[in-house]
């Protein structure tokens, strides 16, 4: 290893620990990772000002921006409130039944815009309603973030990692529901009878004031129900324009940003609490993570890795596949999934400038990412999300709490996956 190689790594693993150790903001860590490697570099002249700036991946921030700024006019209309308290209506109270039609909600809405907004704004109203039920919210809560996950390996827009996979590989939208919806459908229905046998006791649990449940008027939490229809007509026209982008020939960052700039124009919030409301930390995130993975790759780290991966693929795309899909699984149980995914990236594609077909290893990095992050707590976004807003209930989600269910449905979900993405390999070998 090239000093150059030892000392990117060593300023890329430290960035991973710092954010690992929750000492400091996560955004500040990952902007300060991106200026240490391009100090040094430049330093060492493996990495220049230009290579960082080029290193940033544009059509992913553009795509967040353009999905977030919809999601931000939908959460004004009180459409997430709404949608929670009808399925609250619709389980009349049992537990179970609850437990499904909270976690279906979730799952569907992380389809079509970022799993954490849905999360943010789900869990609130879910914790309420097991107050008035009085029933324990661990299992509702715990649906909602592992379906968040697992949901949103379905589509293009519906969890980070695909996002940014999406752009490095060409796929559209398309290409998600052929190749990872299917397979997503299964390990839900794995993750539902996980929890059903893990908290059988708690949904067992008699609910009181069902009535009182019943009394909720959903349309009360629509606060503008004409802002939400325009809004839900613009979003439906962009996932319209998802599924023909092909032909058309635009990408699926231009489609986000247009449909943002329609329905700013249409509904014409008040810019100034709009900006407030947006999630800029989170794209600063990621942009000082790619400038921090850019070095890696300009130091030739990842090279060293692809040429590993690669030879493994040549003797058996399969194996190397495979490999990707279980090691982003396990590493995803200790690193959050957008780093990873962030790492892992550069990798993949470097080992498609050797020669060899990378379709199986995009489509396994999105399986095992996304499934890997509900074993833990620091796997996913939404998970600390979730058990964020649960410290407010008389059931705190705790480490040992999580991996209780998180630990097995990851375990489960990933045997599911493996098995049906061995059995339509050679589907997976198509873009």
């Amino acid at each position: 290893m090239s000093p150059a190689q030892g000392v990117s790594s060593l300023i890329f693993v430290a960035t991973l620990v710092i954010i690992l150790s929750e000492r400091l903001d996560a955004t500040i860590v990952a902007m300060a990772g991106g200026v240490a490697m391009v100090t040094v570099g430049t330093a060492m002249g493996f990495y220049s000002q230009g290579q960082a700036l080029r290193s940033v991946d544009f059509d992913t921030l553009g795509l967040l921006l353009g999905i977030m700024i919809l999601a931000l006019l939908l959460e004004k209309t009180g459409f997430f409130q709404y949608m929670a308290i009808l399925a609250g209506k619709l389980s009349r109270g049992n537990p179970w039944v609850l437990l499904i039609m909270l976690g279906s909600t979730t799952t569907l809405l992380s389809t079509v815009m970022p799993n954490v907004t849905v999360i943010v704004l789900i869990v609130p109203v879910t914790i309420l309603i097991a107050e008035i039920l009085g029933i324990s919210p661990v299992p509702l809560l715990m649906a909602e973030a592992l379906f968040s996950n697992t949901g949103g390996v379905a589509t293009l827009v519906g969890d980070p990692p695909n996002v940014m996979i999406a752009s490095a590989a060409g796929f559209s939208f398309n290409d998600f529901l052929t190749h990872t919806a299917p397979l997503v459908l299964m390990c839900l229905l794995a993750a539902l009878i996980v929890l059903r046998v893990v908290y059988r006791a708690e949904l067992g649990e008699p609910p009181k004031n069902v009535e009182a449940l019943m009394r909720l008027d959903e349309r009360q939490a629509l606060t503008d129900p004409r802002g939400m229809n325009k809004v839900l007509i613009v979003l439906g026209m962009v996932i319209l324009l998802f599924l023909v982008q092909g032909p058309l020939g635009l990408t699926s960052a231009f489609i986000a940003l247009a449909g943002a700039a329609a329905g700013l124009v249409w509904v014409r919030p008040s810019m100034e609490e709009t900006l407030k409301g947006m999630e800029w930390s989170l794209l600063l995130f990621f942009a000082g993570l790619f400038v921090t993975v850019g070095g890696l790759e300009a130091a030739g780290v990842l090279d060293l890795l692809a040429s590993v991966v690669a030879a493994l693929a040549q003797a058996n795309l399969l194996l190397a596949s495979v490999s990707v899909l279980v090691g982003a699984a396990l590493v995803s149980t200790v690193v959050n999934n957008v780093p990873l995914t962030i790492a892992l990236i550069p990798m993949v594609a470097g080992v498609g400038d050797l020669g060899v077909p990378t379709s199986p290893l995009w489509w396994a990095l999105a399986l095992g990412a996304g499934l890997g992050g509900n074993a833990t707590i620091m796997g996913a976004t939404p998970n600390m999300v979730a058990v964020a807003l649960s410290q407010k209930t008389r059931v705190p989600i705790t480490s040992r709490l999580w991996m209780r269910a998180g630990l097995p449905v990851m375990i489960v979900t990933c045997f599911v996956a493996t098995v049906l993405f061995v059995v339509f390999f050679g589907w997976m070998k198509t873009p």
